[in-house]
């Protein structure tokens, strides 16, 4: 999976495999710490984050909520790897959320007429060819929107991950084909916004990180935010294993400049940037084109980088193998909210936050805080019993044997069939997961990571499958030869 590809717009999330265990564990759950009242003041905002932190057990959190031209709370909650207090301008990865700002930057350029929003992407991008003769249709507006016929299951997203450049990412398009027509269908693919910004470095003459900063960071006092590393060093992520968070290097990928999901920025500065979204504060483009941007397309609820709910509000999550992150704004009331994490597990307790932040913003009730405790429990607990399950079946394997002795193969190999299925479904464990995630592509490093307890307690139940028939047959031929 892209290291950035669990984004989840609104309703597209792609922390598929977390719904499997959350099977498991949904008759264990809880109530957790008390609600605060439901009234975004900011100490209600503080308490809540407080209780969210807290029950989460994330190492690092951080929120930004605003209101009109003021940001109401900015904060940090817990410490980053290396062992400083997070704070309001503690640098985070930021994602998918980073979809927003590169349809800023498009959308820049177009007021100014150096892009062309319904004209080919072909004939404004030198280099940008693809095995598929519908490709010359796709149109900028249908790369913001995500209805260019993009889709993971004809390109090869896992290639495009050893890019070196814009550049070079957009190039090796080349043998890579469309799901279907240009503007007919909407699929969430990150191409789609790495070519944007590889346009964006065309038509303004400069690198995607340069323009970033000039023109948007700046104006809008965004001092902690990039689009590498190299400008802005974030800490290292965490996975949760087990209920111990693990401080790891992101995956490798085309994180660096990638207009899909490079930015690293703070709660503080995520507050500057609400606030422009609502069309206040420093305007980086015309409130017309503030409004295009938020505009759905013709065929799915998503606008230039913006899921648009049904309610009026947008929103776009982010998710990376060790980072966490989302943004909602209601244009209607004026109100945004920012919630990024230094740690990836099995649910996503920023997009739970903003939820809860976004009902107190509404007068209602923000609900419980909570986190993936519970699950982790019970991974933990399904992994101890596939360990105990394989030594149970290795220790009993000569009386299976003994009992199974001379019978046809047929029979003695449709009594190995249960002991196999959990190496069965290890084996197909991305695939299916792919299946189920709206036809992303999921690979095995990528299951490593945020997945990591559900990865270990398939992979233990299935070398226990696997110890428990391999002794069964080692047995069944010694007692055969016995015989």
């Amino acid at each position: 999976m892209h290291p950035n590809a669990p984004n989840r717009p609104g309703a597209v999330r792609l922390i598929a495999a977390a719904a499997l265990a959350a099977a498991a564990a949904a008759a264990l759950a809880v109530p957790a710490a008390a609600a605060p009242a439901a009234e975004l003041t900011p100490e209600a905002i503080d308490a809540y984050m407080t209780a969210t932190y807290e029950a989460s057990g994330v190492p690092g959190l951080s929120v930004a909520v605003t209101h009109g031209d003021q940001v109401i709370h900015a904060a940090g909650y817990g410490r980053d790897s290396n062992g400083d207090e997070v704070t309001e301008d503690t640098p985070m990865r930021v994602a998918s959320v980073s979809k927003s700002f590169t349809a800023m930057a498009v959308m820049i350029l177009a007021e100014e007429g150096r892009i062309a929003l319904d004209e080919p992407v072909v004939d404004q991008l030198p280099g940008f060819d693809m095995a598929d003769e519908r490709a010359r249709e796709i149109t900028v507006r249908q790369l913001v929107n995500q209805t260019s016929g993009f889709s993971d299951t004809t390109i090869d997203v896992v290639e495009l991950e050893s890019a070196t450049s814009l550049e070079d990412y957009v190039a090796r398009l080349a043998d890579d084909s469309l799901a279907s027509d240009p503007g007919t269908d909407w699929e969430y693919c990150n191409p789609n916004f790495n070519v944007a910004a590889r346009l964006v470095e065309v038509a303004a003459g400069q690198p995607f990180e340069e323009f970033m900063e000039e023109r948007v960071f700046a104006p809008l006092g965004m001092e902690h935010s990039a689009t590498s590393d190299e400008r802005v060093q974030p800490g290292l992520g965490y996975n949760n294993l087990f209920g111990l968070w693990l401080p790891r290097e992101e995956a490798p990928g085309f994180l660096d400049d990638s207009g899909s999901g490079g930015i690293i920025t703070s709660a503080a500065d995520m507050g500057r940037w609400l606030i422009t979204q609502n069309g206040q504060g420093t305007p980086l483009v015309s409130e017309a084109g503030l409004a295009e941007m938020h505009t759905p397309s013709e065929v799915q609820d998503y606008g230039m980088g913006w899921s648009v709910e049904p309610d009026g509000t947008l929103v776009h999550s982010g998710n990376l193998m060790t980072y966490n992150a989302v943004e909602w704004i209601d244009p209607e009331t004026g109100y945004g909210i920012a919630v990024l994490t230094s740690g990836a597990g099995m649910t996503d307790v920023t997009y739970t936050a903003m939820e809860g932040l976004a009902a107190m913003a509404d007068g209602g009730d923000p609900g419980e805080p909570s986190g993936d405790r519970l699950i982790q429990f019970a991974l933990a607990a399904l992994s101890v019993a596939a360990i105990a399950l394989g030594v149970t079946g290795m220790v009993r394997s000569r009386r299976w044997a003994v009992k199974r002795a001379g019978r046809p193969a047929w029979r003695i190999g449709l009594r190995l069939v249960p002991a196999l299925i959990p190496v069965a479904l290890f084996a197909s464990y991305p695939a299916l997961v792919s299946l189920i995630s709206n036809g992303r592509t999921v690979t095995w490093p990528s299951v490593w990571y945020f997945a990591l307890p559900l990865t270990l307690m398939l992979a233990l139940a299935a070398l226990a499958g696997l110890a428990t028939t391999t002794a069964r047959l080692l047995r069944l031929r010694s007692v055969g030869s016995a015989e």
